[in-house]
């Protein structure tokens, strides 16, 4: 079917069209809007957070040390990476001195893109639901001064770094409703359990509530991923052994065994939650 007819059939069938006597492409829709995906707001979050409390906060180094760990992908910096990745505020753990980044974060964000014209007519918008580029973009990007080494993934959605939430699942969902989730088109929000967090009847109840209390906090999307480390890392080594093995990945499940290495990686080093 030729662009030009199907462009023209398709307008039919949308709302506005029609009475405005345009094409969904040229700004005849009822809504008429455009999305650009905020990726890794975990890992903005803990790099600005590092800087602050490192560099101006507690002046435990000057930036120009900071630069030059970052130059050398922390080989010969392993103690200060320490610092960074063990001994430093993170989002994702209810902790106003680091979430107070992510705050800033999306403001600016919010402000920069929201309402600004398409090329069709229409507004841009944000969301923050990107799939699987969080990798993608790793895989380009050199190290960070959170103490992320070059090429590793960033964080995914809205969620924390993987492994840097430490004070459990409810943390987690308190420092992402921090964030203005009702003006944007979605955000997403990963978390991973443990199989045997859910052997107890009680646990299973405690998980509606939180996902009930997300949502009264304003949350948009949570997603879970029901499955052990050790389970994953069979999976990499045995994949013929768990065909069958579906994970969520980020807005959508999939195979583990037919995800990059990379991405199966990723999942792996997620948060996994025993209890809350």
């Amino acid at each position: 079917m030729p662009p030009t007819f199907l462009c023209r059939f398709l307008s039919i069938l949308i709302d506005d069209c029609v009475a405005k006597g345009k094409d969904y492409n040229a700004g005849g829709t009822r809504y008429n809007t455009n999305y650009i995906q905020g990726v890794g707001l975990g890992s903005l979050t803990d790099n600005l957070t590092s800087l602050k409390y490192h560099v101006f906060d507690k002046k435990t180094l000057i930036m120009s040390e900071m630069i030059k760990a970052v130059d050398a992908n922390f080989d010969g910096w392993e103690e200060l990476r320490y610092q960074l990745v063990y001994h430093t505020p993170k989002y994702g753990n209810d902790e106003d001195y680091a979430d107070e980044q992510a705050k800033l974060i999306f403001e600016m964000y919010y402000q920069e893109v929201n309402g600004r014209p398409t090329a069709r007519g229409g507004t841009y918008r944000i969301n923050m639901l990107p799939t699987t580029c969080h990798v993608y973009f790793g895989s380009k990007i050199n190290a960070m001064p959170d103490g992320r080494k070059a090429k590793e993934p960033l964080s995914e959605g809205i969620s924390p770094v993987q492994g840097a939430d430490h004070n459990g699942p409810t943390a987690v969902l308190k420092s992402a409703s921090k964030i203005d989730h009702l003006r944007t088109g979605g955000t997403l929000l990963n978390q991973k359990f443990s199989p045997k967090f859910f052997e107890n009847d009680d646990n299973i109840a405690r998980l509606v509530s939180l996902v009930r209390s997300y949502f009264r906090l304003d949350g948009h999307h949570i997603q879970f991923n029901v499955v052990s480390a050790e389970t994953l890392r069979e999976a990499q080594k045995h994949p013929e052994k768990y065909r069958d093995l579906i994970v969520r990945v980020a807005g959508y499940s999939d195979y583990f065994n037919d995800l990059g290495t990379d991405l199966q990686n990723e999942i792996i080093c997620r948060t996994e939650h025993s209890g809350m």
